[in-house]
C-alpha cells in the first residue's frame, strides 16, 4: 500500500531537549518527531536544524489543539503548527484525536471522544479547519484510554474509519496506545488493527510504560513491552508502515540502550 503525504520515513524516535545529541549520533536514525508546543518556529534549536541539514525529516507533534472538543481549533495554535511545518520543512503535521479543553479550561490529558454520530460530526468539522490552515497533511493519533464513554455508538476504529473516509485524514496508529486500551478498557488490539483503515496510515508509534494494581500507564519512560511489539509485528503483517517512532519522554537511558530499543522495534518489523 501507498500512503501520500508522508512518503518512507523509516524508523525513528522522538526528539526531546534532553537527549538532542544522543539522537543525532545515534545510528540508523531515519527521522524524528518533535513536541510542537515545544519549540519556536522563527529560533529553532540547533539539533533540529543540524537534523534538517543532514536530511532527517523532522515532524511537528502537536498535543494541544483538542480536534475533539466542541469548540473549533484556536487559529493561533494552528498558526503555530503551520509556522513549525514550514520552518522544518516538514513532509506532515500530526496531532491527536482528543478532548483537551472546554471553556478555556484545560484537561491537561488527552481525553477519548464519544464516539458517536454527533461527536463525529463536530470532529470532521474541526479536521478540516485544520486541514485548511495547514501546508502539510495532517495525520491524527488514537489515545491511551482510562474510561470509555457509556454514550459510544461505534469501536474506535469504525470512529477513526468514517473520519478518514469523511476529511482524507491520516492516520498515526499508537501501538502503545491500542495496548493500553487492550489492557485497561478490554478492547482487541488486534480486533482494531483488523478495523482501522490501515491504507491511510502516515505512520505508527510505539512506547513503553508501567502498569499499578492492573492499571497500564503509557508513560513512554520504560522499555517496549513484549506485548506492545507483538502488536507492533501484527500491523506489519497488515501493512507495509511508512515510518515507525519510539517515543521515550523520561527517566532517559543510555545511548546504547536507545540503540538496542530501535534495534528491538526493527526485529519486530522483521517478524512480520
Amino acid at each position: 500500500m501507498t500512503v501520500t503525504g508522508s512518503g518512507s520515513l523509516g524508523v525513528g524516535i522522538g526528539w526531546r531537549p534532553e537527549i538532542d545529541l544522543t539522537v543525532e549520533r545515534l545510528p540508523g536514525v531515519d527521522f524524528v518527531e518533535v513536541v510542537a508546543e515545544n519549540v519556536r518556529p522563527d529560533r529553532l534549536p540547533e539539533s533540529l536544524r543540524v537534523l534538517r541539514a543532514r536530511g532527517t525529516p523532522v515532524i511537528p507533534h502537536g498535543v494541544g489543539l483538542g480536534v475533539g472538543g466542541a469548540e473549533p481549533p484556536d487559529p493561533a495554535r494552528l498558526a503555530h503548527l503551520a509556522a513549525c511545518a514550514r520552518a522544518l520543512d516538514a513532509p506532515l503535521v500530526s496531532e491527536h484525536l482528543a478532548f483537551v479543553r472546554s471553556g478555556g479550561m484545560e484537561a491537561g490529558h488527552l481525553l477519548p471522544v464519544p464516539r458517536t454520530r454527533a461527536a463525529l460530526s463536530v470532529v470532521a468539522d474541526n479536521v478540516r479547519r485544520a486541514q485548511a490552515a495547514l501546508p502539510v497533511p495532517l495525520a491524527l493519533e488514537n489515545v491511551a484510554a482510562l474510561f470509555g464513554w457509556p454514550e459510544d455508538e461505534m469501536t474506535e476504529a469504525q470512529f477513526l474509519g468514517e473520519l478518514v473516509e469523511t476529511t482524507g485524514v491520516l492516520l498515526l496508529i499508537d501501538v502503545a496506545n491500542l495496548y493500553t486500551n487492550q489492557v485497561n478498557l478490554g478492547l482487541s488490539a488486534v480486533g482494531a488493527l483488523d478495523g482501522l483503515p490501515l491504507s491511510e496510515l502516515a505512520y505508527v508509534h510505539v512506547a513503553g510504560g508501567h502498569s499499578h494494581n492492573g492499571v497500564w500507564h503509557d508513560t513512554h519512560t520504560a522499555h517496549v513491552p513484549a506485548d506492545v511489539l507483538d502488536i507492533l509485528s501484527e500491523l506489519c503483517a497488515r501493512v507495509d508502515p511508512p515510518g515507525v517512532l519510539l517515543e521515550w519522554d523520561d527517566d532517559y537511558p543510555s545511548d546504547a540502550a536507545l540503540e538496542a530499543e530501535l534495534g528491538r522495534v526493527r526485529g519486530a518489523m522483521a517478524r512480520a
